[in-house]
């Protein structure tokens, strides 16, 4: 789509083409991966899948023409709230089926922000719950990080009733971090969005694959930053951080003196320097930052099998996790600021598709060796971790989060939040 300012018109024809997706048909926001889809079956009420989803041509979060889209979702909001936006939803148990006056309420709210054309109100039985507002009410919860059940459920409920005014502001607050995250993007990039919890790869705007993510808790929150991949290592060693070192291990193996043994995590006498034996360290009396604690790669490696790096002052990459339970959660803040992605191995072929010494096969020989490899990334691939409580795409949709680091009113783009949470 060119980059042109978007009409009402256009955004509203995005939403309602959404009503059409096979993937919201089925109550899910991409299809499956198919090593995913066996474990997909036993937690159906996740929001958002891992999936492959080029063949749907959809916008990615941020392009060169987002600044244009979110300034055509401001004027439409601006619109909404000039004619005096919507009025509270009542608290009724509505879905596919039901008869009442709270029917009417629903369709009334859909049709103000776009998601049901206006003669839909006039139509014979508009207080009976019908599968063309089902289609729409599934829409409204795609674009809010919603599992799609066509069902008004708490978490629905709470998002329909926020009123037109706060996400306005939302889209306006937001509009210099779209712009800001979107200069300088190039052909190929990964889009990670800390608030919806999930990661984009993107070619020429249209996104390839999305996966969902963990990023960090409210109290060692992921910060956002601008950069490019550099390589791809196996089997790689982790390296603690002091923070982590501080408030999880030396905890732990003060309890027990076999912890760090059990995890495979050797200490050594500052990065470089000769190996130690904790057991002979007073740790109450020194700076636990003076020691470097290393663990071996393996089964026990924090971060499995791969990790995927970029400059930046952060110290933070993206990697693979011996956790993948935490997948299975909607609310994934769980990590010490760095990003664990679901199904990292089709993600890891995408970053190296196409260059030389690597080919798919290679993932599962390399990996199985427990020897650390890494693997120079030739192309260029831009990487974004942002913070968008609400964006808007060239093709029309405008999407909404919930502001889990508490940074929206505050002018935060880039850089590290402050924790939310006490430590």
């Amino acid at each position: 789509m060119p980059a042109t300012l978007l009409s009402r018109r256009s955004l509203l024809a995005g939403l309602a083409a959404s009503l059409a997706s096979p993937a919201l048909a089925q109550g899910e926001q991409t299809a499956s991966l198919p090593a995913m889809a066996a474990a997909s079956a036993n937690h159906g009420k996740l929001a958002t899948r891992t999936g492959i989803v080029a063949d749907r041509n959809e916008s990615a979060m941020v392009t060169q023409g987002s600044g244009e889209a979110m300034q055509g979702a401001i004027a439409m909001y601006e619109e909404i709230v000039a004619q005096g936006g919507w009025t509270r939803l009542p608290n009724a148990k509505l879905e596919k089926g039901v008869k009442s006056k709270a029917v009417i309420k629903l369709r009334e709210r859909l049709v103000r922000e776009g998601y049901l054309e206006l003669d839909n109100l006039g139509i014979a039985a508009p207080d009976r719950f019908d599968d063309s507002l089902q289609r729409a009410l599934k829409s409204f919860q795609y674009n809010h990080g919603i599992y799609t059940s066509g069902k008004v459920d708490s978490r629905t409920y709470a998002a329909i009733n926020i009123a037109a005014q706060h996400r306005l502001f939302q889209l306006q607050d937001n509009l210099p971090r779209v712009q800001a995250y979107a200069e300088g993007l190039g052909s190929r990039n990964i889009l990670v969005n800390i608030p919806s919890v999930q990661l984009e790869t993107v070619e020429d705007g249209v996104v390839f694959a999305r996966h969902n993510v963990v990023v960090g808790k409210l109290e060692r929150p992921t910060p956002t930053l601008a950069s490019k991949v550099t390589d791809v290592t196996f089997n790689p060693y982790w390296n603690a951080p002091a923070s982590i070192v501080a408030r999880d291990l030396l905890p732990k193996f003060l309890e027990d003196p076999g912890y760090l043994d059990q995890m495979q995590i050797r200490v050594f006498d500052g990065v470089g320097g000769p190996e130690v034996d904790p057991r002979t360290i007073d740790w109450y009396s020194v700076m636990p930052d003076r020691y470097h604690f290393r663990q071996e790669p393996g089964e026990h490696n924090s971060l499995a099998t791969v990790k995927i790096n970029f400059a930046n002052k952060h110290m933070v990459y993206m990697h693979d996790t011996n956790h993948r339970e935490l997948f299975a959660q909607n609310a994934r803040f769980e990590s010490s600021g760095c990003v664990r992605v679901d199904q990292v191995r089709p993600f890891v072929d995408w970053i190296l598709a196409g260059q030389d010494g690597f080919d798919e096969a290679q993932f599962e020989m390399i990996t199985a060796s427990q020897e650390t490899l890494a693997m120079p990334v030739k192309s260029r691939i831009d990487v974004r971790f942002m913070y968008l409580t609400a964006w808007a795409t060239e093709d029309g949709r405008v999407n909404f989060r919930p502001d889990a680091y508490k940074l929206d009113g505050t002018g935060f783009i880039y850089g590290q939040p402050e924790p939310v949470a006490e430590m």
